[in-house]
């Protein structure tokens, strides 16, 4: 299991959320917020993963992949993978940095807009 926690702030982050708006918009705690995203909760809970798959809008199946629990593979139809891959078509595969980077450069993009 890598640390998810970097990639979960990072997302959150890139949102522009603080852990108290997140907080009101999932109903789950900012303590377990901060404590999820420091890497301290080793198992976080599906549901609470399911929350945070929405509000950042990435899909669920990554965030469990992330966090360590068995998910399925996707289909591999050209339809779903046109629906589900849609940047990744135009950007080729990146690797787990490069995902790291385009999430703080999103987050720097959007912080210019307020």
């Amino acid at each position: 299991m890598e640390n998810y926690g970097e990639y979960i702030k990072a997302l959150r982050e890139s949102k522009g959320f603080t852990l108290r708006e997140v907080e009101k918009k999932t109903d789950v705690s900012n303590a377990y917020l901060s404590q999820l995203e420091s890497g301290k909760i080793k198992q976080p809970s599906p549901i609470t993963l399911h929350k945070l798959a929405g509000l950042y809008g990435v899909k669920y199946e990554v965030l469990m992949e992330k966090v360590g629990y068995p998910v399925p593979q996707p289909d591999n139809t050209l339809k779903s993978r046109k629906s589900e891959n849609a940047v990744l078509h135009r950007i080729g595969i990146i690797s787990k940095e490069e995902e790291m980077e385009l999430l703080d450069y999103l987050k720097f993009i959007r912080s210019r807009r307020k």
